[in-house]
Formats: structure tokens, C-alpha cells, sequence
């Protein structure tokens, strides 16, 4: 870890590959990461179009360039999982209360989830398709791939 990570952050640790991140990063580059959420807690499965947006940089705020960077790539993600998944609504979402380190929750919502479930509850929706770690990871390549003018799963410059 060097001066822009933390050992103590649980970002940093994915990053650094010192915690696993099944079915790997949809996409990096020089400023950031993208990957499926992944279980948290006693989950079993978990909820597919729930993708988290990450700085490389162990940081609270945005510099300019990543500013960009997120906001283009939180844009993409949205998109994909309009035009890919069948999302009727996108969720982005930023809580920075559990972790210092910007990151950013792009969470569609499928047709037919009832209101209870909308906004913040979307994920808890018992109806929704979900995934065993295992069996999530070619969900995110798929989406990913169908990404329009977006080349993704290859490194490319911020």
C-alpha cells in the first residue's frame, strides 16, 4: 500500500487483492474500479444490478479528474443496466458513513418490484433476481460487454 491507501480501509483491501472480489473488477483504470456488489453479512446471494463505483485513492473527496471519471462511468453503469438488464429505474447512491473512501452505489430497480422495495429498500426485494457469488460473476461481463461506444475489461487511461 503506498500513500493513497489505506491498510485499515476495506476499498483499499479489494483493490490491493487482499480481499477477494468474486467474478473480479468489471472495469479499472487509472482512477477507478468497478465491480458487482458483493455479499455483506449472512447474505447467501446476492441482488444482481447492484455495481459499486470506486476511487483508486483512499479518499472522502474528489479531485477533478475523478470527479469526471465517476460521474462518467456512474452514468455508463446506469445506462448498461437500463439497456442490458431491463431496469425500469437507477439508484445512485453515496452513503460514506461505513467507509472513508469515495464510492458510489449504482443500483437498478427490475419491473414489478413493489413500491415497498423502491429507493433504499431496493435490494431487499425477496422477488428479485439474485446470485450465488459463483454464479454472479458472468452476470457483470455480460452487462459490462453490452456497454455502447465503452470499451470495458481491458485497463485504459483515465
Amino acid at each position: 500500500m503506498n500513500a493513497s491507501t489505506s491498510n485499515d480501509c476495506l476499498v483499499c483491501r479489494k483493490h490491493a487483492g487482499k480481499i477477494p472480489v468474486a467474478g473480479g473488477f468489471i472495469y479499472e483504470n487509472n482512477l477507478i474500479y468497478i465491480y458487482l456488489a458483493q455479499l455483506y453479512g449472512a447474505e447467501q446471494d446476492h441482488y444482481l444490478g447492484h455495481v459499486f463505483i470506486e476511487t483508486r485513492r483512499h479518499v472522502a473527496e474528489l479531485a477533478g479528474q475523478e470527479a469526471q471519471c465517476v460521474g462518467l462511468y456512474t452514468s455508463r453503469v446506469a445506462r448498461a443496466l437500463l439497456e442490458t438488464q431491463g431496469m425500469d429505474h437507477i439508484y445512485t447512491i453515496v452513503l460514506g458513513d461505513g467507509v472513508p473512501h469515495v464510492h458510489v452505489h449504482v443500483i437498478g430497480r427490475y419491473p414489478g418490484a413493489p413500491r415497498t422495495y423502491w429507493g433504499p429498500r431496493v435490494d431487499e426485494w425477496p422477488e428479485a433476481p439474485g446470485a450465488e457469488p459463483s454464479k454472479s460473476s458472468k452476470w457483470p461481463c455480460t452487462c459490462a460487454h453490452s456497454w455502447p461506444n465503452t470499451t470495458v475489461r481491458s485497463k485504459e487511461p483515465g
